[in-house]
C-alpha cells in the first residue's frame, strides 16, 4: 500500500491534533515510514511520547534539543520526505506558510521541503470563512500544495459549520491516492523548456520578452511529483525548484537552448517545450557597449532556428512532443497549423486576450488541442493547477 514511503507529518496547535495518533498508526500499519514535527503549541493537545511510540521515531519540535545543544536539521527533514503532510494546519500556520514566516521547526521544514506538500486545515467556522484565511489558502494552493477540504460538523467551540479537520481515514486515503498517483510517470525521462531567451546586442543590452518561466517550472514540478526524471532547460528566470528529481540547465540564448534541447532530447521519452524562445537574434553582437550616436539606430536581425520544429523532425514513434502557442488573433486555427507543422502530439494554447493569462502572472487559461482534433478547454486557474491539467492529458495519452 504505502510500503517504504516516507511521510513527514507536521502538527500545529489545534484540538484536532488528537486525531494524529490514529492517523500515524494507519500510515505505519500500511508500511510507511513516519517522522513527526510539532509546533510548540501542538504539544498541549497530544503528547510527543504517544506519537513517538506510534511512529517508532523521535518527535521533534525544537531547533535545539537535548542538554548538549544538538541542532535539529530541518533541511534534512525536508529532503528525507516523499510527502509533507501538514495536519492539522491552523489559521496561524496557514498564514505563516502563505507568507514565508519561519518561527518554528515545522515552518522551517516546510520552507526547506522539496517534496509535495498536503495541507489539512482545522479551525472554527468563522476563522475558516474569513477572507484572510481563504486568501492564504489560495496562495498556498498557488505554490502547488494540495488542500484537503475540512468537513462540516460540530466544532470544539460547540458551533456547527465548516472547519473540522478531515477524519484520519479520509486523510490516509487522500495521501495514499496521491502517492500512488505520483508513480504514474516512474521511469520516464522528460525534457522541459521554460522561460525567455535573451539575445544579446552587446554586453549590456539584449532582446527578450516578458516570460517569467512560471508555467514551465510548474510543469517540471508536476512531472517530478508524478515520478518522472525531469531535465529542465531554463532561460533567464528568478524561479526556484523544489523537487529533487529535476535537473536544471540554465541557458541564455535561443542557440544555447537549441543545443541543450538537441543533446537531451535523444534520451527523452517526452518533451514539453513551454519556453518563449526568441524568433530573431542580432546578426552581429558587439563585443563592446554600443555608444549612443545619432537620432536612430538600425539593428539587423536574423531568424533563430525553430527548436520545436527541429525536435519534431527528430521525434521517433516512441517519443511524445508537446508545444505551446501564445496567440492574439485566430487563436485555434493558428495553433492547429503549428501542431501539424511541428509534428506535435498536442499543443497548449493560451491567449493574451484572456485576463489573468500570459506572462508574469500566477494564473493561466488554456485550451489543449490534440492531433486528432479534440480540444479540451479549461477555465482560469493557478499555473500549478494548469500544469496538473497538462500532465493529466499526457498521462491519458500514455495509457491510451
Amino acid at each position: 500500500m504505502l510500503e517504504g514511503k516516507k511521510i513527514l507529518l507536521g502538527i500545529s496547535g489545534s484540538i484536532a491534533a488528537y486525531k494524529t495518533a490514529a492517523m500515524t498508526r494507519l500510515f505505519v500499519k500500511a508500511g510507511a515510514q513516519v517522522k513527526i514535527v510539532m509546533t510548540p503549541a501542538a504539544r498541549d493537545f497530544v503528547t510527543p511520547v504517544t506519537l513517538a511510540t506510534l511512529s517508532k521515531n523521535p518527535v521533534q519540535s525544537q531547533f535545539i534539543k537535548g542538554d548538549k545543544g544538538e541542532w535539529t536539521n530541518h533541511v534534512e527533514l525536508g529532503l528525507w520526505a516523499d510527502v509533507l503532510l501538514m495536519a492539522p494546519a491552523t489559521a496561524n500556520t496557514l498564514a505563516k506558510m502563505a507568507h514565508g514566516i519561519c518561527d518554528n521547526l515545522l515552518l522551517a521544514s516546510y520552507l526547506s521541503a522539496r517534496c509535495p506538500v498536503i495541507v489539512a486545515p482545522a479551525m472554527d467556522l468563522d476563522m475558516y470563512a474569513h477572507p484572510a484565511t481563504q486568501a492564504n489558502l489560495k496562495i498556498i494552493a498557488s505554490f502547488g500544495n494540495s488542500i484537503i477540504e475540512p468537513n462540516t460538523g460540530e466544532l470544539a467551540s460547540g458551533l456547527d459549520g465548516k472547519g473540522r479537520m478531515a477524519e484520519p481515514e479520509e486523510i490516509f486515503q487522500f495521501v495514499k491516492n496521491y502517492l500512488n498517483h505520483s508513480a504514474e510517470l516512474n521511469g520516464k525521462q522528460i525534457l522541459v523548456t521554460a522561460g525567455p531567451t535573451y539575445e544579446h546586442i552587446d554586453p549590456v543590452r539584449f532582446i527578450g520578452n516578458h516570460s517569467s518561466g512560471k508555467m514551465g517550472f510548474a510543469i517540471a514540478e508536476e512531472l517530478a511529483n508524478k515520478g518522472a526524471n525531469v531535465i529542465l532547460i531554463a532561460g533567464p528566470s528568478q524561479m526556484q525548484l523544489k523537487h529533487k528529481n529535476i535537473t536544471r540547465i540554465d541557458v541564455q540564448s535561443a542557440d544555447q537552448m537549441l543545443k541543450a534541447s538537441l543533446k537531451h532530447f535523444k534520451k527523452a521519452d517526452i518533451a514539453i517545450l513551454s519556453a518563449a524562445v526568441a524568433d530573431y537574434t542580432p546578426e552581429i553582437v558587439s563585443a563592446h557597449k554600443i555608444k549612443k550616436s545619432g537620432a536612430t539606430m538600425q539593428l539587423k536581425l536574423k531568424k533563430t532556428i525553430d527548436i520545436l520544429k527541429e525536435l519534431g523532425l527528430l521525434k521517433t514513434k516512441k517519443q511524445l512532443l508537446i508545444g505551446f502557442a501564445l496567440e492574439t488573433e485566430n487563436e485555434v486555427p493558428n495553433a492547429k497549423k503549428k501542431l501539424v507543422a511541428k509534428n506535435l502530439d498536442f499543443i497548449v494554447l493560451n491567449s493574451l486576450k484572456n485576463k489573468g493569462a500570459g506572462f508574469s502572472v500566477d494564473t493561466n487559461q488554456v485550451q489543449i488541442i490534440h492531433k486528432d482534433g479534440k480540444i479540451n478547454k479549461f477555465g482560469l486557474k493557478a499555473k500549478s493547477a494548469v500544469a496538473t491539467d497538462i500532465v493529466d492529458q499526457l498521462i491519458q495519452i500514455i495509457h491510451a
